[in-house]
């Protein structure tokens, strides 16, 4: 059965999806609407005979709604509200929408709200945030048993975009550029809060600040550049950096710098992505030597996680950037996690009944020594206990995802 899909947004990242979507045999478009009237009233060929309307409230009924528009939350959810209360499933590729409980938390609970009274889901998804910058860092810290700080680096090649580039000041001359920053047109990467709050939250750790610096120019080109979108000019930007923290006690534990643009062989901006987990007992580093593609990944993110919204394989937990993946068992530190704005995940079916196992069996254990009983029904609880953990090792189990609400 094909989920029927709807695409909001036509801007480069969502023709994109909608081009990878018509590929699979579960997913049919039935629909698409964007506010450029270049595009409204006319098939835009990739679409298959879809005509597409300026408003979102003249779509057909749909499984599911890909929304690929604007990054600052508040407009996101002028969209995504009435989606909801259409009951589409939503899955959001907005990069502040993803994990919004410390940024945006009234607007989080009122999508999260919405959605729950309209027996839908909403996702925030994309490459980063989403897993560049969080999911992938996270899953690197199940190679440590304590995570002292986490550093990521990355260059991310901006050719393949299209609107969200005025953003970034990339073809500005430094004049043009200080005075653009200092108006709020050049505001660099939406999203750092939402990743580094993703992370710290999977780690524990409830961070005392965001700190997030200016976009600050990296590359000056001497040559022409010419992309897709856009021309670069001698003395003008053609790539730019940008970096947050996140402070703990004073430490910054997580630390993350992108440099977006447009580069060459002789820049002196080093290629790839570096990762370097700080480990109690060891140094977790990871590199790409020529980097993650955040275009084609945030394509491939939102794609994949298209069929697994409406058919509920997401949690119904998973509701605007709530779930986590799967917690490693590593933590931050010994501490709890702080006040947690939404509902998470726990364990598996097969680890909660080897641990009430276990439990019965120290407690059936504890009454034996008592009375001086017999200890064959130890002993059979201690073989169903480690017959829970071989299944569950060997065969994976099938996980049984509970929720719980907020805390």
């Amino acid at each position: 059965m094909k989920n029927r899909t709807v695409v909001v947004g036509l801007g480069a990242t969502g023709r994109a999806i909608a081009s990878s979507l018509l590929r699979r045999a579960d997913v049919e478009i039935v629909g698409a609407a964007d506010r450029d009237p270049r595009v409204v009233g006319q098939d835009l060929g990739v679409l298959l005979g879809v005509v597409v309307v300026s408003d979102p409230a003249g779509l057909p009924a749909a499984d599911l709604a890909i929304v690929a528009t604007v990054s600052d939350p508040h407009r996101a959810a002028d969209v995504l509200l009435p989606l909801l209360e259409r009951s589409y499933n939503v899955l959001s590729i907005c990069e502040e929408p993803a994990h919004p409980w410390r940024s945006h938390p009234d607007l989080a609970r009122r999508l999260d709200d919405t959605a729950k009274a309209h027996g839908v889901t909403v996702l925030g998804s994309g490459a980063n945030p989403g897993v560049l910058m969080d999911t992938l860092p996270l899953l690197l810290t199940a190679l440590t048993q304590r995570v002292g700080s986490v550093r990521i680096r990355r260059r991310t090649n901006m050719s393949r975009y299209g609107a969200i580039l005025s953003r970034f000041g990339l073809g500005l001359t430094m004049r043009e550029f200080v005075t653009a920053r200092s108006r709020g047109e050049v505001v660099g990467h939406h999203g750092f809060e939402q990743a580094i709050g993703a992370l710290a939250a999977g780690l524990g750790w409830d961070l005392d600040s965001v700190d997030e610096g200016e976009v600050e120019p990296a590359v000056v080109t001497t040559s022409p550049r010419v992309e897709d979108h856009m021309r670069i000019e001698p003395g003008q930007i053609a790539a730019v950096t940008h970096a947050a923290r996140g402070v703990l006690k004073g430490d910054g534990v997580i630390d993350l710098e992108i440099t977006f643009g447009f580069f060459e062989s002789a820049d002196e901006v080093a290629a790839g992505d570096d990762y370097r987990i700080v480990g109690e007992e060891q140094i977790v580093d990871l590199r790409s030597s020529v980097g993650f593609d955040s275009f084609l990944s945030t394509v491939a993110v939102a794609v994949n996680a298209s069929t697994a919204v409406p058919s509920r394989r997401v949690p119904v937990s998973c509701r605007w950037g709530t779930c986590p993946p799967v917690r490693p068992r590593p933590r931050g530190s010994g501490e709890r996690a702080g006040p947690r704005s939404g509902p998470r995940l726990l364990r598996t079916e097969t680890e909660t009944q080897k641990t009430e196992n276990l439990r019965r069996l120290h407690a059936s254990r504890r009454r034996a020594a008592r009375h001086g009983r017999s200890a064959g029904r130890e002993r059979g609880l201690g073989r169903a206990a480690e017959h829970a953990s071989t299944r569950s090792t060997k065969w994976g189990g099938r996980p049984t995802w509970k929720e719980i609400g907020t805390a």
